[in-house]
């Protein structure tokens, strides 16, 4: 594992497009890049967590349209409720910033320039379906008509969503524009396209290093075996983006400027912190670290337009990559019509998010594996597990020290073999946060847990209670079986940080750190116990699935 003494990074997740609200795939990215940011933090990295909204590109302007808003103002509504969503599961962004932002703009313009002296941008006069009633040029995803393959209808105008034909645009079956069902016109256009395979060699080089998954090494590789094409990163007007410097109505095609939010973003942070220094983090020999969390369908722009980009100006390239899959509700997509596409808000309306963060984490396992949020599994892990093993812990041990000893700990640990079984699972634990196999951290947690509950179930302190009042054994009992608690919520703490605050007040002890963990909590006064987390129960299930 890394060297975690002197590690600083930015961490950053995909930026949401602002367009509509956030659902329970989205925040599965959310989740897993906040556990990683919440252990480099408890580890006491330095660790700048950076996202922002995806805020350009035609859907955002017809979208805007369609609501009677500009398009400034609908983003700016969309943007605050994504990230009211997002944080309202415990997800602790140092910055959320707009790809439309000065500091983004200012960032694409310079970068673009750069990309002009290094000869990487090429012209090219293109053809495309333009519509007459709307006086617009068309993206492929607003022309639709009959699949020349199959004969299907209402298919896009690049593939074929039932038999996953591709095709060229012209080859479509009687095509309409689907923002006015006009036949659109072949119109030729001028645009201005990035020299992607300028930079094929230091691409493969970048990619055969430990910077991607090996699965995603061999899918790029698919993209070099039928040759890199040059990509276009320019619209024609009315777009919603950044005007093209020196160039009449053409604008940069949000997925230009989109990955450029991420530096944008962290250069809004440093100017409300000047103390961080922007440049240091950017340049090509930086020594601090850079990681991207994004999804699998995103990721041929993160690691091969997105890294020549940075090659191409002179910036430094991202460290890691990290992909993840899809999720699927019960064994199946996310659909409305079959009722199992759920936003962040219906699921926070209804139950604790902390319930979805211990589930995501059960599942996720640093592989780009789809993952199923199965309804009978999700209550079982967090009835069984979480409840029933992990807090039960102290739920059944706790009221002792209330009842019998003032809430004051014992000055020893009468079981130092036990307490350092789990103290001794701190590094083994760290690998499998550092790398991302949550799964292995809760399956590791689960395990303590029930030798704590088989020790706690041996000694008997309810017998022990019943037969001998307040004895020091008892004392001892109680307290080895909290410090045993206390262990796993550290171990925990990055997946759960709202139980591990509310287990801090309950112990009366400072934010727990991974460093905490060799030193016991005794002779320490803690407060009253309270429920800390109470089960799922299948009503709540059937309100939240009603609630769509």
């Amino acid at each position: 594992m890394k060297n975690t003494a002197t590690r600083t990074m930015i961490v950053t997740t995909a930026l949401p497009y602002a367009n509509g609200n956030i659902h329970l795939g989205h925040i599965l990215e959310a989740i897993e890049a906040d556990i990683w940011v919440n252990f480099q933090k408890m580890r006491g990295n330095t660790c700048y967590f950076i996202a922002g909204s995806d805020a350009h590109g035609t859907p955002i302007m017809i979208q805007a349209e369609k609501q009677g808003l500009s398009p400034e103002a609908f983003i700016d509504k969309t943007a605050r409720v994504q990230l009211t969503d997002i944080q309202g599961f415990g997800i602790s962004f140092d910055n959320f910033h707009s790809t439309h932002s000065s500091e983004n703009e200012a960032l694409v313009c310079e970068i673009y320039q750069r990309l002009e002296k290094a000869g990487a941008i090429i012209r090219k006069t293109i053809y495309q379906a333009y519509d007459p009633v709307k006086n617009m040029f068309l993206p492929d995803r607003y022309v639709k008509g009959t699949c020349p393959r199959c004969n299907s209808l209402d298919q896009y105008s690049d593939n074929c969503e039932v038999c996953g034909a591709t095709y060229d645009a012209s080859e479509l079956i009687d095509p309409k524009s689907v923002l006015s069902g006009t036949t659109p016109e072949t119109r030729a256009t001028e645009h201005l396209f990035f020299d992607l395979p300028q930079y094929a060699d230091k691409l493969k080089h970048w990619l055969s290093g430990p910077h991607v998954a090996k699965e995603i090494q061999n899918k790029m590789q698919e993209w070099f075996d039928a040759g890199l094409q040059t990509w276009d990163i320019s619209r024609d007007a009315p777009y919603f983006g950044f005007n093209i410097p020196g160039e009449k109505d053409k604008y940069f095609y949000v997925w230009l400027d989109a990955p450029i939010g991420y530096m944008a973003s962290f250069k809004h942070f440093c100017q409300e912190h000047p103390e961080v220094d922007f440049d240091s983090f950017w340049k090509e020999d930086s020594p601090n670290e850079l990681y991207h969390f994004i999804g699998k369908d995103i990721v041929y722009f993160h690691t091969l337009f997105w890294p020549a980009v940075l090659m191409a100006s002179e910036n430094r390239l991202p460290t890691e990559v990290f992909t993840h899959g899809f999720v699927t509700i019960n064994g199946e997509k996310m659909s409305k019509s079959r009722g199992t596409f759920i936003t962040a808000r219906q699921y926070l309306d209804t139950l604790n998010p902390e319930y979805l963060r211990y589930y995501y984490a059960a599942k996720l396992n640093g592989s780009i594996d789809d993952i199923d949020l199965n309804f009978k599994d999700f209550m079982q892990r967090v009835n069984s597990d979480l409840v029933g093993k992990i807090i039960n812990i102290a739920a059944r041990t706790a009221s002792f020290i209330d009842k019998f000893f003032e809430h004051q700990l014992a000055a020893q640990l009468m079981n130092k073999p036990l307490w350092e079984l789990f103290t001794d699972k701190q590094s083994e634990i760290a690998t499998h946060y550092e790398t991302r196999d949550y799964a292995r951290v809760l399956r590791e947690v689960t395990a303590l847990a029930d030798k704590a509950n088989e020790w706690i179930a041996e000694k008997k302190p309810w017998q022990m209670a019943k037969e001998q009042g307040g004895s020091e054994d008892l004392k001892e009992v109680a307290t080895l079986a909290l410090n045993l608690f206390r262990v796993l919520i550290i171990y925990l703490k990055p997946v759960l940080p709202q139980l591990a605050l509310s287990v801090e007040n309950f112990l009366q002890i400072e934010p727990l750190q991974w460093s905490n963990l060799n030193t016991p909590l005794l002779d320490h006064t803690i407060k009253p116990f309270t429920p800390l987390m109470i089960r799922i129960e299948e009503s709540q299930i059937a309100e939240w699935l009603q609630a769509k």
